[in-house]
């Protein structure tokens, strides 16, 4: 069953949810909008500020909500939890404020998932308490996100694991209390069996921040950024540091991502739904040659597009988080890539109109549109190149079909007529129409 209305007690918290963002959580991203500020556990002024908030969020039973009830979520499923992150999505601090904010969520899952139960109590319970972040190490200067190019690599040494390589991209290692790092431990075996994950505290001898990589977005200078280029030279972590089975990295990884990648999705719905709120607003408010912005036929195409593309792509993400509620594992797998292929047009054509109706005004940092379109790129990137996932769509469609059986396509005309009339050949052939 397939149905568009969202039972009452939850769009209360939804209602409640989106005037609590837009009055109270998107004051941090003024007064504190460095890329790295809700991940800095160590600075006291927003924390002060952020604490208070999150209490609130937890009595209105929002806290968390990626998690299931055993874990202190309300284990909501993904289609409410697509409808809140359309929220979230507003502000940059509003997944922090709301205990989703990632990588932190996904790991996790993972420590959920496959940690022991020491791990889940050094790691899980503060990470779940918003005391402490978390570092997911994966992708790699030669390699990117391709798993099948990573060299960093780890051994058994007695009752330790030694790493030994470099890891690039891994988001706030600077203010991290541990990392996942996924490490090749067998070389030889198949692709989705080379990789293993490891958890390793970020105090552990031999993790070297070689910088600290801004974004074109950030406004940082070199070495402020939050993504850390990192060596790990000759790391040792005790066997138990391993999550999952040796050979077992891939299938964490892929445990983490399918819910992270709607999550995420979501959230840009909500960014294309502010960038058009302000588009709506300046058309109205603005002249130009005797007449409103709004008046303007080219403007109401501007307008009616964007619309009409937030809607559609809104749409497939809330189908895909229903996919995932009501299908078996893994049956939302093309609609997951399809999310994360038109995600990044989507938001780039609704920015790029919104920032052209505001004039001079939309190229400054004077409105949120620069930063929005200053986060295009990364949004193309995250969670996978986009062109890894059309590959994964094609491939996936094409395996629904079969070739022609013969040197025409089943749809070939003349075939099908002369089936058609002989199947009614009589009742043509009764009223003259044979």
């Amino acid at each position: 069953m397939w149905d568009f209305s969202t039972d009452p007690e939850y769009q209360e918290k939804l209602d409640w949810a989106k005037t609590f963002v837009r009055e109270e959580v998107e004051a941090l991203d003024l007064l504190f909008p460095s890329g790295g500020d809700p991940y800095d556990v160590g600075n006291a002024a927003s924390r002060a500020i952020l604490r208070p908030l999150q209490e609130q969020v937890k009595a209105q039973g929002l806290w968390a909500c990626h998690l299931g009830p055993e874990l202190g979520g309300p284990g909501y499923g993904q289609l409410k939890l697509a409808l809140l992150n359309e929220i979230l999505g507003r502000s940059y601090w509003a997944p922090t404020v709301f205990g989703t904010a990632a990588p932190d969520t996904g790991n996790a899952e993972i420590l959920a998932m496959y940690g022991t139960s020491e791990q889940r109590e050094r790691y899980l319970r503060p990470l779940l308490d918003g005391d402490i972040v978390s570092a997911f190490s994966m992708t790699e200067p030669q390699a990117g996100a391709d798993p099948k190019e990573f060299v960093c690599r780890a051994w058994q040494d007695g009752n330790e694991w030694i790493i030994e390589g470099e890891k690039w991209f891994t988001s706030n290692a600077r203010y991290a209390e541990f990392l996942i790092v996924m490490v090749v431990t067998d070389p030889d075996a198949a692709p989705s069996r080379r990789m293993s994950m490891l958890v390793v505290p970020a105090e552990t001898p031999g993790i070297e921040i070689v910088r600290n990589v801004g974004t074109m977005e950030d406004h940082e200078s070199l070495d402020e950024g939050i993504h850390g280029y990192i060596r790990y030279n000759r790391v040792r972590v005790p066997v138990d540091a391993m999550l999952g089975a040796p050979g077992e990295g891939f299938k964490v990884a892929q445990s983490r991502l399918g819910g992270g990648r709607v999550h995420h999705a979501m959230r840009t719905v909500g960014r294309c739904t502010r960038a058009f709120d302000m588009m709506c607003e300046r058309a109205l408010s603005r002249r130009t040659q005797g007449e409103r912005l709004a008046d303007k036929q080219a403007v109401q195409a501007f307008i009616a597009d964007s619309w009409i593309e937030l809607q559609q792509y809104r749409l497939l993400v809330l189908h895909t988080a229903w996919v995932i509620d009501t299908q078996p594992h893994g049956a939302a797998r093309t609609q997951i890539a399809m999310c994360k292929v038109a995600m990044a047009k989507v938001y780039h054509d609704i920015v790029r109109r919104a920032v052209h109706l505001h004039g001079s005004l939309g190229v400054t940092t004077e409105t949120p549109l620069a930063a929005m379109w200053m986060s295009v790129p990364s949004l193309a990137l995250a969670d996978g190149p986009t062109e890894v996932h059309r590959t994964t769509i094609a491939r996936q469609k094409l395996a629904e079909y079969a070739p022609a059986p013969g040197l025409f396509p089943t749809e070939h005309l003349p075939p099908k007529l002369e089936a058609a009339r002989e199947r009614y050949r009589e009742i043509l052939a009764a009223y003259g129409a044979a």
